[in-house]
């Protein structure tokens, strides 16, 4: 008994359909979903694989039956039959991929939204790093002129985030990319290091600086890629949902060794988070008070350096030019 061609297309309609449907959400392709954001995107992706399978087994397939039946025979030297069209096929052809492209469209709409998209907003200045940070010989000057606390603030000691906002509201960091670190600031506490650490299941705000070129954050597991722009601040809102430590990339050639500028995101719970806050803070203190130490007089810091660079052959005019650059 011959299958009409009405059933056989049936079949392996339905057979590219299961084929496609499990592809798509088996393929393994990307690494470990670390945050809420990431499992949205991974639908997305695993959607547009799923249609992508289809149409590449579909289209393949058509090539390779075209190829094998229509193949030129021995002793067959004559033409094909002449076509001159189709209206139905080429209107098929036509609105099928629209409706995909539309389809999409409204798809990634939706996870943009989700994932805070349309609510992210730059030109906001940001409380952070000192533009002198940019420049490496002007890192000390910067430290001994602009201590972000004063001793009797740390002796009395600084609250947590938890002090000032419920874990409710978003965690806020302050981030500069320079070449070639990342340098993370926690605002409430002044705290700042040069890995990221943030509580497990709390969103996080992160906003961003460059202070010389424009370098990238990426973080894989978070499925967040952001580019970090100079004279401009530029924000991204995540939140954890896997205890971890993850890789943090800078994906934007920023130089010789844009290689080496990495980090890691740690991802802990507000227990270890709170402890870890309080051992910066300790830190911090003990930074402070051999600050003070070193200079108790509290000079400037182009009269604490003015020995120094005395001694050095360096003229207190080209320190000054150096700092305010």
């Amino acid at each position: 008994m011959k299958i009409p061609n009405t059933i056989w297309t049936l079949l392996i309609g339905i057979v590219l359909t299961l084929v496609s449907l499990w592809y798509g959400q088996n393929h393994g392709l990307l690494p470990t979903a670390a945050s809420d954001e990431a499992v949205l995107i991974d639908g997305l992706f695993s959607a547009m694989l799923t249609v992508s399978i289809g149409i590449f087994l579909i289209v393949e397939g058509i090539l390779i039956y075209a190829a094998i039946k229509y193949r030129r025979r021995a002793g067959d030297n004559e033409d094909g039959p002449p076509i001159e069209g189709n209206v139905p096929l080429e209107i098929l052809w036509t609105a099928i991929p629209a409706v995909i492209v539309i389809g999409i469209s409204v798809y990634s709409f939706d996870v943009y939204n989700q994932i805070g998209g349309l609510s992210l907003h730059g030109g906001h200045e940001m409380p952070m790093m000192q533009e002198a940070m940019s420049k490496p010989g002007t890192a000390i000057a910067a430290t001994l002129s602009d201590t972000p606390i004063t001793l009797a603030q740390a002796n009395s000691g600084i609250g947590t985030s938890e002090d000032k906002a419920g874990t409710d509201q978003p965690l806020v960091v302050d981030v500069a990319a320079l070449q070639y670190a990342w340098l993370f600031t926690y605002p409430d506490t002044g705290i700042m290091t040069g890995e990221l650490h943030v509580p497990i299941g709390r969103e996080v705000q992160l906003n961003m600086k460059a202070n010389d070129v424009i370098h990238a954050f990426w973080v894989p597991e978070f499925r967040l890629k952001q580019d970090v722009i100079p004279g401009r601040e530029t924000q991204v809102r995540f939140t954890t949902r896997k205890i971890g430590q993850y890789p943090l990339i800078c994906a934007e050639l920023c130089g010789p060794y844009h290689g080496a500028m990495q980090s890691q995101v740690v991802v802990e719970s507000q227990e270890a988070f709170d402890s870890w806050m309080q051992s910066q803070q300790v830190a911090s203190k003990e930074d402070l008070q051999k600050a003070v130490a070193i200079n108790p007089q509290e000079l400037s810091a182009d009269e604490f350096l003015a020995p120094y660079t005395h001694n050095m052959g360096i003229h207190s005019e080209i320190l000054d030019q150096v700092t305010r650059n």
